[in-house]
């Protein structure tokens, strides 16, 4: 759903789609975002090959945005995360360093990032590494492949049990 502008020019929030049993609504996920610990098996793909596949994920939640899924550093194979120059901040979470991501024959620079001194409150992210799903060959939940959220910023992960609308594409600069 697109949010609408009201007389006035101003972006309004748009009308949040109603859950069905067993799904969540973005729009019910706070501000500021909560890391939340999840067991739900995480596999990613890049160059034909697996570079993750993990029970052992967080996913952060924020107000009108898909879940951002972080695996440990170490669910990696060797040489498949290559620290890239560069940082961006986030006013919760801190300062992002980025990885190039290598597999397979396949690069994508900086599609995954992490918190090396994570602010407080998102320690669990220190140790953890967030990918771009539209960068992977696919990103699966519990054998669900992931679509992903719209732009080229936030990195959430949507899955069936998720539902918007979502922050990030044309339009939704101003939720």
């Amino acid at each position: 759903m697109v949010s609408h502008r009201s007389v006035s020019g101003v972006f309004r929030r748009p009308r949040p789609i109603k859950p069905a049993p067993g799904q969540e609504s973005v729009w019910d996920y706070p501000r500021p975002p909560r890391v939340e610990p999840r067991s739900e098996r995480i596999v990613v793909r890049l160059g034909g090959q697996v570079i993750v596949d993990t029970t052992d994920s967080v996913r952060v939640l924020e107000t009108s945005h898909p879940p951002v899924y972080y695996v440990p550093l170490d669910a990696f194979p060797d040489g498949a995360l290559v620290p890239v120059g560069g940082t961006t901040f986030c006013e919760f979470k801190g300062e992002a360093s980025y990885f190039t991501i290598t597999a397979g024959g396949t690069v994508v620079e900086r599609a995954g990032w992490t918190y090396p001194s994570p602010a407080r409150g998102f320690e669990a992210l220190g140790s953890r590494v967030a990918l771009y799903p539209e960068h992977m060959d696919s990103c699966e939940v519990d054998g669900e492949r992931v679509t992903f959220q719209e732009g080229n910023f936030y990195g959430g992960w949507i899955t069936q049990q998720i539902v918007g609308p979502f922050k990030g594409g044309p339009g939704t600069a101003g939720w």
